[in-house]
């Protein structure tokens, strides 16, 4: 957790579905929304249940998971 994980993103905003993802927090479209539906995730720190979420850079995604948490950082791909 001291270290989260840098997600790059070449758009603005990417969906918080999209993004776990992206970031291999979710296995799948499904499995995004299942940990979005029961509360597992956190942005910033808040609990959130809209999947469809615009991130942009500096968001801090945690997922809560029988393991413990995993933490993503959103970044702007400067390509």
């Amino acid at each position: 957790m001291d270290n989260p994980l840098e997600v790059p993103i070449r758009d603005d905003a990417i969906r918080l579905g999209q993004f776990l993802k992206l970031a291999g927090l979710a296995e799948s479209g499904n499995h995004a929304r299942d940990l979005v539906a029961d509360g597992d995730v956190r942005v910033d720190g808040e609990t959130e249940t809209r999947r469809g979420r615009q991130l942009r850079a500096g968001a801090r995604v945690t997922v809560v998971g029988p393991e413990g948490e995993e933490t993503a950082v959103v970044v702007q791909d400067d390509m």
